[in-house]
């Protein structure tokens, strides 16, 4: 029975010896396979010019061709991803066979070959290709979300900044992002990335999360049995760390001031012979990620006061890019608010009156930007349906705090813990569509729920028991 989820090959039979030729092909199509068979290197050719194949059974032996010249060309001339091809050959033969397979081949067959075996070298060539395909697929998908600005903005200074980054993204030297909390460090960095054309991912490290076992064992992984000290997964054997998995790509180190002095040591070391070794092993792996790191904290500072190295200073900041607070973008803020309404609305998202405007124009945002989507996320879900936010509608003062006022503001913190609150009230406590909501794993949601002591409100007497704005329950409140 052929494998469930495979379902019907295309596949081009390329063998001169007719009754063989015949054989393979009515076993083939026995299977439900879709099979074209040609006897020669001009028939195989103008079949892949006429249709599009997934396996290509070839015999290296044919008559009028050098087989091997053959397999290069269909893996290297036709449409991307080209078909599969599987080399059929003589026992005699084997070394070239594998020869074949160095130029592109899945596999190769030794005659005499069981049909058995040929429906299985068959299902998973194919199954290879379509894998391909998907991800092809997936990626032009990427390509495409990547290609929309993510950064948005009418501030010339932060025009200076995209026009740095055009200049900087294509080649391999360090960067450097500076700017306070929320200020879209981790977004620059990932527009750094798409605009490099490098082929590998972006993988992200964050230095203020961890402890210091556990994230040298994330940036530099380790080997079998190489574990203590916290360090996370030892138990599992050997551990590819984060500078492995962004081969070819880009590794972002978040807060690198927030790096351990031993690990700024090994950091810098690695960076300079341009290879590390995996904690418990004695094999350099070499480093081919391009590092973007990211720093709230006046790193020259830093280093004077002995808190961070020079010599790593020098390797991470060979281009600084250094992003203004939101209090200095205030042209932006108006365009930051509608950009983030779109991203949740649609082309349904409620308008922002002018006396709205006014209030976020007027506000101090030490949150910046993260601070400011928040606030729209809450005032989005407050007034669903209603066509429009209003001043009263925000979580901030009619007048501010503004810039120059002694009003207190809502911190950050309660800011997320209040906003956490509402959805988990709008969506009834559904955790999964909660977490949906705010853009967070469910995972992340059930820590943010113990964080802030919330208990799902009980009901009593068909009323619901939101326990009044105490830290265990109910509405927060303001400490």
């Amino acid at each position: 029975m052929r494998e469930a989820g495979v379902g019907r090959v295309s596949a081009l039979v390329i063998e001169d010896e007719e009754n063989l030729s015949q054989s393979l092909s009515s076993f083939l199509r026995g299977r439900g396979h879709h099979v074209v068979s040609v006897a020669d290197s001009r028939g195989a050719l103008q079949a892949l010019r006429d249709e599009s194949f997934e396996v290509v059974l070839l015999d290296l032996g044919i008559r009028d061709s050098d087989g091997l010249e053959l397999v290069r060309h269909i893996r290297a001339d036709t449409d991307p991803p080209p078909p599969e091809v599987i080399v059929m050959t003589g026992s005699a033969s084997v070394e070239t066979a594998i020869t074949g397979m160095k130029l592109g081949a899945y596999d190769y067959l030794s005659k005499p070959y069981r049909m058995a075996e040929v429906d299985v070298v068959v299902r998973r060539a194919c199954e290879k290709l379509r894998l391909a395909r998907e991800n092809r697929s997936l990626h032009a998908r990427l390509s495409r979300i990547d290609a929309t600005p993510e950064v948005v903005t009418q501030y010339a200074p932060m025009h200076a900044v995209l026009s740095l980054l055009g200049r900087v993204a294509p080649n391999e030297v360090p960067v450097l992002i500076t700017g306070e909390s929320g200020t879209g460090k981790r977004l620059l960095a990932r527009a750094i990335h798409r605009l490099s054309g490098r082929g590998g991912p972006m993988v992200e490290a964050d230095s203020t999360v961890v402890t210091e076992a556990v994230l040298e064992s994330d940036l530099f992984g380790h080997e079998r049995g190489s574990g203590g000290n916290g360090v996370r997964g030892a138990a599992a054997g050997r551990k590819a760390g984060l500078i492995e998995l962004a081969s070819n790509g880009t590794l972002l180190i978040e807060e690198v001031g927030a790096l351990s002095h031993k690990l700024q040591a090994k950091l810098s070391r690695a960076l300079e012979s341009g290879s590390f070794v995996r904690i418990g092993g004695t094999q350099k792996v070499e480093i081919t990620m391009r590092l973007i790191t990211s720093s709230n904290r006046e790193l020259r500072a830093a280093v004077i006061a002995g808190g961070f190295r020079a010599e790593l200073l020098e390797r991470l900041n060979v281009v600084t890019v250094s992003l203004p607070p939101l209090r200095e973008r205030v042209s932006d803020i108006p365009l930051l608010a509608r950009h983030f309404l779109g991203q949740l609305g649609g082309a349904g998202a409620p308008s922002i009156t002018p006396d709205a405007i006014e209030v976020l124009e007027g506000y101090a945002w030490p949150g910046n930007i993260r601070e400011l989507r928040t606030v729209i996320e809450r005032s989005f879900l407050l007034t669903r349906g209603r066509g429009e936010i209003r001043a009263q509608d925000l979580p901030l003062t009619p007048t501010g705090p503004s810039r120059s006022a002694a009003r207190e503001p809502l911190t950050l913190l309660e800011l997320e813990r209040q906003h956490i609150w509402d959805v988990l009230t709008e969506t009834k406590w559904h955790q999964g569509e909660a977490a949906r909501l705010l853009g967070i794993s469910e995972k992340t949601l059930y820590r943010k729920i113990r964080e802030f002591g919330f208990q799902r409100p009980r009901r009593s007497d068909g009323q619901g028991t939101g326990g009044g704005g105490s830290n265990r329950g109910g509405t927060p409140t303001r400490a």
